[in-house]
């Protein structure tokens, strides 16, 4: 069996070119597209994402809803929501927001899927945290049954790719 380690990629770039089944929005419970990460899918993702997402929200802080990809490369948005609009992420907010995101993938049969560092913007989640957070909800849902077989790590600048890599390069196999 292959290792959760070589489905997983960490890389800097932009979210919303990401060329995978679904991009993972750092999403609000009422799952309003506002600024940062959510900003940039509703700029080119189009009118279509925001509109689906009137329909199915508000959901529970910790819930992630699935939508399309309007005219983004991936064909699914998952709005992972961490926060209530214009409040900040904690832990179980985010680590339920992950575990979420992984298993609505694996609901819909997707084989890929991108996340931002959510909650460590304009929600004010620690970048240190959240890396161990995402990186250990990402490894559980690996090592059990799952139709994904690649899961990759955007982030926005050098600074929060160092320390995702760092964390993914620490947390060992058996551990």
């Amino acid at each position: 069996m292959q290792s959760w380690r070589a489905k997983v990629t960490i890389r800097q770039g932009d979210l919303a070119a990401a060329k995978v089944d679904a991009i993972v929005n750092a999403a609000n419970s009422d799952l309003i597209l506002g600024g940062g990460v959510a900003g940039a899918i509703r700029a080119r993702g189009g009118p279509s994402i925001q509109e689906e997402c009137e329909r199915l929200g508000p959901i529970r802080i910790g819930e992630a809803a699935i939508t399309g990809g309007g005219n983004l490369p991936a064909h699914h948005v998952i709005h992972a929501a961490s926060m209530k609009l214009g409040g900040l992420t904690n832990e179980r907010g985010l680590r339920e927001s992950t575990r979420n995101s992984l298993l609505r993938a694996h609901e819909n049969r997707l084989e890929s899927i991108a996340f931002p560092a959510i909650g460590t913007g304009i929600a004010g989640f620690p970048m240190q945290r959240c890396a161990e957070v995402m990186l250990e909800e990402i490894r559980a849902h690996l090592e059990s049954e799952s139709t994904l077989k690649r899961v990759e790590i955007v982030l926005f600048d050098a600074p929060a790719l160092a320390v995702f890599a760092r964390t993914f390069a620490k947390l060992g196999e058996g551990d």
